[in-house]
């Protein structure tokens, strides 16, 4: 069941959610290309940079786990704009931490929020827009991930480059105070999933969840997707750097030109979707996302347009298989425990993060001249992964009009 609405108002809550959802991914995308900056401020290690990183993921999976109990118990409007300005709080904490074990707090609390953030906006979107228009919402949503690649990174490095490491954290913080101020305007209160049964304690609806093997299945399909894209992506800057020879100056024009591809395929990848099946163009997009996956872990030394070939067409076809793959997931749930699943599956994605980019870690190697070593072989544990969840995904029934 969804909640009906006009053309106007679905295209401002959309747009909300997709400003909601850039401060999020930025807020996460923006701690590795400060690596550098971090490190020499701080004094710290690469393993300490590491654990930096790492917290937010695992915090968000622990978020993910703990709101399954409570998630469908409020309204969905009034739920995410407190947790959006908790998150500001975390964030605004990050540009005021005096040293690295207060960050390392406070990116963790970062991370409990904005798990929580992630999890509910994909649950307003099953809850509000039709699945014929589904994947449709979820391009537009996903959107922000290119727009925070296009604009959101070049500025947080420009910031911190000028005027210090913490400033691109007050950015965020405000960009969160800024939506939460546009999502009492435009975001409309849902509330359907409330009616019904209550449940008896608060790991019931989590039970009820887990007990669904529907919902096993479309969770077991979500980590398959992000454990194919995580065991390469934390090690593609490295890789083009130090294997294929890509100066450190030019690494923003990689994301730049990824970041405008992706915006422009996403919505085109959504509207695909919607009028030839989720299931079909995940499948074909799924299936295109493997040879750019061996062509970035394969690659030797190139110019930079070469590289731009298999990097930018990586971003798009990555990124591309999410949003039909989204559609799916949210479409698994049943209705009335949709958010509850929802945040389940931002657990169970986050976990898959972490264990994807620690398994890759151990496959590979720097050798004496500073070049990666065994990044192939993670390619093909990443394109195994993708071919099993190309296998999986007919396993997934979907509540809605057959996909």
């Amino acid at each position: 069941m969804t909640t009906e609405l006009d053309p106007r108002t679905e295209r401002f809550f959309l747009l909300t959610l997709a400003g909601i959802q850039f401060s999020h991914v930025l807020d996460f995308m923006i701690m590795m290309p400060l690596g550098p900056i971090l490190m020499t401020a701080l004094g710290i290690s690469t393993h300490e940079f590491g654990f930096l990183v790492a917290s937010y993921s695992f915090s968000a999976a622990a978020s993910g786990l703990l709101a399954a109990t409570f998630i469908d118990r409020f309204e969905r409007k009034q739920l995410l704009l407190w947790v959006i300005a908790l998150f500001a709080l975390a964030t605004l904490a990050c540009a005021l931490a005096p040293g690295y074990a207060t960050l390392l707090l406070a990116r963790g609390m970062a991370g409990v929020f904005g798990g929580v953030m992630g999890a509910l906006i994909h649950t307003m979107i099953g809850d509000a827009i039709p699945f014929s228009r589904r994947g449709r919402a979820s391009g537009i949503v996903s959107a922000a991930f290119s727009l925070s690649t296009i604009a959101g990174v070049p500025l947080s490095l420009w910031l911190a480059n000028h005027l210090g490491w913490r400033s691109p954290f007050v950015l965020i913080a405000a960009l969160s105070v800024v939506f939460i101020a546009v999502g009492l305007r435009f975001l409309p209160e849902l509330r359907q999933h409330l009616g019904g049964d209550k449940h008896a304690h608060l790991l019931s609806a989590t039970f009820s969840v887990l007990a669904d093997g529907n919902h096993r299945r479309a969770l077991l399909f979500s980590a398959l997707i992000i454990f194919s894209g995580f065991t390469v992506i934390p090690y593609i800057t490295v890789y083009a750097v130090n294997n294929v020879g890509i100066a450190l100056t030019e690494v923003p024009v990689i994301y730049l030109v990824g970041g405008f591809a992706t915006f422009i395929s996403a919505r085109l990848i959504g509207r695909w979707a919607d009028r030839h099946g989720k299931v079909e163009v995940y499948r074909r997009v799924a299936l295109l996302a493997s040879l750019p996956v061996l062509a970035i872990t394969h690659a030797g030394p190139l110019p930079l347009w070469g590289w731009l070939i298999c990097s930018t067409s990586f971003f798009v076809l990555i990124s591309g298989r999410m949003i039909p793959a989204m559609a799916i997931i949210a479409s698994a749930a049943e209705p009335k425990l949709r958010g509850t699943f929802m945040s389940l599956n931002g657990t169970v994605q986050s976990l898959a993060m972490g264990l994807a980019s620690t398994l890759a870690g151990l496959l590979i190697t720097l050798d004496g001249s500073g070049r990666i070593v065994g990044y192939p072989l993670v390619g093909y544990g990443a394109v195994a992964a993708n071919l099993l969840a190309i296998w999986f995904v007919s396993r997934i029934v979907m509540h809605g009009r057959n996909a």
